[in-house]
């Protein structure tokens, strides 16, 4: 089993490295990555039968790149490396086989090794059918200590705020701590950018309002929040709008 090793930390794909040569044939590294979209690349070659992928790194995130290699015609299978238990839900959402938690002991890797081996061909095929499943997906947010999975079908908008992301749904509001990119790129279908704070969801949109300084605003399904449109983005605004009239 050929493996791709991705994490922005050295010293975390060396450890990795050295566990899966001391666990030995039929496992075996055949690349390094520091990141998503090198991982992505990497994996384009078709050599990958699975890659190790950290969850937290800068640029594309490991969720975000697992969400392209699910698109491959083959894709490689994927078992998350992480240091937050908090994203292990997260990671089952994006058809990981497994997660580990760092710091990574031998023999929980090999049994995740063996669980990847044993994925056949009719499990991948109906993974990827449950991944069309149009209101399948679910985002986990931290709550009281624990975990809430809201269902994306319930999410009106994404809104940056610092290091934080808020994400208003039919229930309230949430925290992440995930990057408005790396939500958009993961859930680009679902939801369109209106500023560089904001993603908003596609089948939310009602309409535009104009306000002072020739600026404009979106009014959404299930929320009073008047969100500004940034001029770069309108253009694509208005176009959506217009496909929904």
């Amino acid at each position: 089993m050929k493996i791709l090793i991705v994490d922005d930390e050295a010293h975390a794909r060396s450890r990795l490295r050295s566990l899966i040569e001391e666990i030995g044939p039929p496992s075996r590294v055949v690349g390094e990555a520091d990141n998503g979209t090198a991982a992505v690349d990497r994996c384009k070659r078709g050599d990958v039968d699975l890659v190790l992928m950290d969850i937290r790194m800068p640029g594309q995130d490991g969720l975000a790149a697992a969400a392209e290699l699910a698109k491959f015609p083959t894709p490689p299978a994927v078992i998350f490396v992480t240091a937050y238990d908090e994203h292990a839900l997260a990671a089952f959402e994006r058809d990981a086989v497994d997660y580990l938690l760092k710091p990574i002991r031998r023999g929980r890797l090999e049994k995740a090794l063996e669980k990847a081996a044993s994925l056949n061909r009719p499990q991948l095929q109906a993974l990827q059918a449950l991944k069309g499943q149009p209101d399948a997906g679910y985002i986990s947010v931290s709550f009281r200590g624990g975990l809430q999975r809201i269902p994306l079908n319930e999410v009106i908008y994404f809104q940056a705020d610092q290091k934080y992301v808020t994400v208003c749904h039919s229930g309230g509001e949430a925290l992440l701590e995930d990057s408005l990119r790396s939500l958009e790129e993961r859930y680009d279908e679902r939801f369109i950018r209106i500023h560089r704070n904001a993603l908003i969801a596609r089948d939310r949109l009602l309409g535009l309002q104009k306000i002072a300084g020739g600026g404009c605003t979106v009014s959404l399904s299930g929320s009073d929040t008047a969100l500004e449109v940034s001029r770069r983005h309108l253009a694509e605004v208005r176009k959506l709008l217009r496909g929904k009239l």
